[in-house]
């Protein structure tokens, strides 16, 4: 599922239906690269798209989040590079896990490594595992947490925190980067024209450093045009700046709805563009949700009045409702000016029967004998 929202330069896509493991990708347009949201069956995506990916976001280690970072090591494990991947405590244990599982005696030095940030609510403990040596790991780094921010690029940030879900999980909210917008009237208020000196000055933003350096700038002055020079590009651009708060997101999966977590979220999600949001159970099975520690349609309409996001897309729905699931979008009661998103039952394709394949199998055989 993909759907046009208010974004600049990222394009959300959500890969899974709303009884499917949820795999959330933001796309970033200008690169054609993107980072991942959980990474449970993934064997759907195509392996271009997987190739794409620079960085993995896992909730927790549940196998419903987490068992397609072996396809995700399939698909990737022979490319020189190196993929981030953030999880909550215990994240390193269980990757060193996943590869010691496989042999590694033909590894080239070419090959990818993985790079694991394990992020703890006052600390974030790195360790590389390296592909030319087999994936054995060592620590890189453990630095203290000075605020919220775990992964930025030019296009984005990337903020967590720790809930519970009876074990450590993570949730996220994503932030674009600011981009370059100048307001036009701001421009004829200054006095200023157009011209060559706005590529100039926005080529100096989107590499960080529109300030202290000067600027020649076309100026109307008594009927004709002349170049004048700007000391501070950096506060000329603050003058002519076109005010436009960033597009977030925010992603949420699977939590209990306690007081510190819910405090947790409203802190982190106030106000996101956009909300993808577990709701595991419908109304009725409250009780069912409090012993798992997930949520229901009620508390996600709490969560909901309390947001305010501009859109809301469901996911994550228990299996339970397979014949069912469409009393979701019932139950769900919107505030004024939220969007409702809608997924279809499943995305990924049905496993096949033993006769279907068997079928299969036969009117190949025919048509290639």
């Amino acid at each position: 599922m993909s759907h046009r929202l208010p974004f600049r330069n990222l394009e959300p896509a959500f890969f899974s239906g709303l009884l499917d493991d949820p795999v959330l990708l933001l796309n970033t347009r200008p690169t054609g690269r993107g980072i991942l949201f959980d990474c449970g069956q993934i064997h759907h995506l195509a392996k271009r798209v997987l190739k794409s990916i620079d960085a993995l976001f896992i909730t927790h280690a549940h196998m419903d989040h987490f068992m397609g970072v072996d396809t995700m090591i399939r698909h990737n494990h022979v490319s020189p590079r190196t993929i981030e991947l953030y999880g909550p405590p215990g994240i390193t244990a269980k990757m060193a896990a996943k590869f010691s599982g496989y042999d590694w005696n033909l590894t080239e030095e070419y090959w990818c490594s993985f790079r694991v940030h394990e992020i703890f609510s006052d600390h974030i403990a790195t360790s590389l595992f390296s592909g030319p040596k087999g994936f054995t790991h060592r620590l890189q780094s453990e630095i203290p947490r000075t605020d919220k921010i775990v992964y930025r690029n030019n296009y984005l940030q990337v903020e967590a925190d720790l809930c519970d879900h009876k074990i450590p999980v993570l949730v996220f909210r994503i932030t674009e980067q600011p981009s370059f917008h100048v307001d036009e009237g701001k421009i004829e208020q200054a006095g200023l024209i157009k011209g060559e000196w706005l590529r100039v000055l926005k080529k100096r933003f989107y590499q960080g450093n529109p300030g202290r350096k000067p600027l020649k700038v076309l100026q109307l002055r008594y009927g004709s045009l002349v170049e004048k020079l700007i000391e501070d590009s950096g506060a000329l651009y603050e003058m002519i700046r076109k005010e436009q708060p960033p597009a977030t997101i925010g992603y949420l999966t699977d939590i209990g709805f306690s007081d510190e977590n819910i405090q947790k979220v409203r802190s982190l999600m106030q106000g996101v563009t956009l909300l993808v949001c577990e709701c595991s159970f419908l109304a009725e099975d409250k009780a069912k949700a409090r012993i798992s520690a997930h949520l229901c349609t009620s508390d996600v309409n709490a969560l909901l009045d309390k947001l305010r996001p501009l859109y809301f897309l469901p996911m994550h729905l228990s299996k339970s409702y397979i014949h069912d699931w469409r009393r979701l979008y019932d139950e769900l009661i919107l505030p004024p000016d939220v969007t409702l998103l809608h997924l279809p039952e499943h995305l990924t394709p049905r496993p096949l029967l033993t006769h279907e394949a068997v079928r299969l199998c036969k009117a190949r055989t025919a048509v290639h004998p």
